[in-house]
């Protein structure tokens, strides 16, 4: 029989014994297990110190701040870019975009075109406009330009194109060129300068139901054509009031009365329009002649 240890513990007044327990345990991390332990909390220490330090460093590389990042200040109605350019890599979507009122707004593309697209609530593109390096294009269903005071300076849709303002000047070396029909109240040059209407392979016609007004304050009146010229009223009648009227060209008729000294004409006009000069008399020397 195993015997059992006792040891003696001695009180004020007394001594007890008591038996020595056969095994000791012992409590805590020994060993290469606390060797592994202290290099575990030492490598999180070294990563939380880095991420610590790329943190700092970012912020301070961003500019990053209480009111927005850098340059860029977020506000209660929108993003403000104080001073600087801005480079988006994907589409931007905003309700407005509007410069300092100092400094233009400029939208800039490096290799390709520029292009802004407005959508309806169901995202199909209904107006869209593209500046490239060659040519700028719009495709909407009708352009608009107004000016500060809300009156409108041009319109166009696929019927019509509307001027607002009461003067169009055109600048062009030369000057306007209309495929089709054109009505105006009123067509007029700039001082100095000569207007001029032509068609350079087809006819030229002005119509008016209460009559065509030409008239040049400082300068003459010409119409010139490579065949015939024709003036006519359809009801009313053809007036030549002025002063002096040249007929230069106009064929002499052989006929009429001899031996005139004086060298006097009368114009004859046949039936058929035509216009000649005979050798006046005391009387008429039209019917005389057989020029009609």
């Amino acid at each position: 029989m195993a015997g059992e240890q006792y040891i003696r513990t001695t009180t004020e007044g007394s001594s007890v014994l008591r038996p020595v327990p056969e095994h000791v345990y012992k409590i805590g991390i020994y060993g290469w297990r606390k060797r592994c332990l202290y290099l575990f909390v030492l490598l999180l220490l070294i990563i939380l110190v880095i991420n610590l330090a790329l943190t700092i460093w970012i912020f301070r590389v961003m500019w990053f701040n209480s009111e927005g990042m850098g340059l860029l200040q977020v506000h209660s109605d929108g993003v403000k870019l104080e001073d600087g350019e801005s480079e988006f890599l994907l589409p931007l979507y905003a309700q407005e975009i509007h410069s300092r009122e100092e400094l233009p707004l400029l939208v800039h593309s490096e290799t390709e075109n520029v292009f802004l697209n407005a959508r309806d609530e169901n995202g199909n593109v209904t107006g869209r406009m593209s500046v490239g390096p060659r040519q700028a294009e719009g495709h909407t269903t009708n352009v608009v330009l107004s000016a500060h005071n809300d009156n409108m300076l041009f319109s166009a849709d696929g019927k019509q194109t509307v001027i607002g303002p009461d003067k169009l000047r055109i600048t062009g070396p030369e000057g306007a060129l209309f495929q089709h029909s054109v009505e105006v109240p009123l067509l007029k040059s700039e001082l100095l300068k000569d207007l001029r209407l032509e068609s350079p392979t087809r006819t030229l016609s002005m119509d008016a139901p209460k009559g065509v007004h030409l008239k040049a304050l400082a300068g003459n009146i010409e119409a010139a054509s490579n065949m015939d010229v024709v003036l006519q009223s359809s009801v009313g009648l053809l007036v030549l009031d002025a002063e002096t009227v040249r007929m230069p060209s106009l064929p002499q008729s052989q006929g009429g009365v001899s031996g005139n000294a004086q060298g006097l004409y009368e114009v004859c006009v046949c039936p058929s329009g035509k216009l000649f000069l005979s050798k006046a008399g005391v009387t008429s020397t039209c019917s005389d002649n057989q020029d009609c």
